[in-house]
């Protein structure tokens, strides 16, 4: 077979790189919702290592003995033919969509940290300090909550200073002190 036929020309049946693939998205998408959020948003190097060995691993499983390049196309666009259709049913039906992509869980509560729900998501303390410092919060005093999101991104809620007692108390000898300022002033 010379070089140009072989590009075009399946190894295997189309049908069943179609299957393939198909059952290889369905497995995976299970796989990493039992995996957690982490490995969508929270990605380690070890987390990064799975992944692309999962991706290398999977490959043949989804082209079989074919090489063709009709081969690989069939593939990649029945995964991604797949994954649409499974996004506008998760759309459509909120049921389907909470089973695939699981929900929210709260991290943090008025500056403190929730231990079991860290521990739920197999995220560390330290990774949840790290990622409140990329959005350049310094102290959990700072975070009135923090809420690790389906997509596996990290929202947080600061605390408004304005509801802080402390700060309200400073505010208001800074005003006392002014207004005594204006009198002392006045009387001079």
């Amino acid at each position: 077979m010379n070089f140009w036929s072989s590009l075009w020309t399946f190894e295997e049946p189309i049908l069943e790189k179609v299957i393939r693939s198909i059952l290889i998205y369905f497995f995976l998408l299970v796989a990493l919702r039992l995996g957690g959020k982490r490995e969508l948003g929270q990605t380690n190097n070890f987390d990064l290592v799975v992944l692309l060995v999962i991706s290398n691993t999977v490959q043949n499983a989804i082209i079989g003995d074919d090489n063709s390049l009709i081969g690989g196309i069939t593939g990649a666009t029945t995964l991604l033919i797949t994954n649409y259709l499974v996004v506008r049913v998760a759309y459509q039906f909120p049921k389907f969509r909470k089973l695939t992509e699981g929900k929210s869980r709260l991290l943090i509560q008025e500056g403190r940290i929730i231990e079991k729900n860290l521990r739920a998501e197999a995220i560390t303390e330290q990774e949840l300090l790290t990622s409140l410092r990329r959005q350049g919060i310094e102290s959990l005093s700072e975070v009135k909550s923090a809420c690790l999101e389906t997509d596996g991104d990290l929202t947080v809620e600061r605390l408004n200073l304005g509801d802080d007692p402390q700060k309200k108390i400073i505010d208001r000898l800074d005003r006392i002190e002014t207004a005594l300022n204006q009198i002392v002033q006045g009387i001079k």
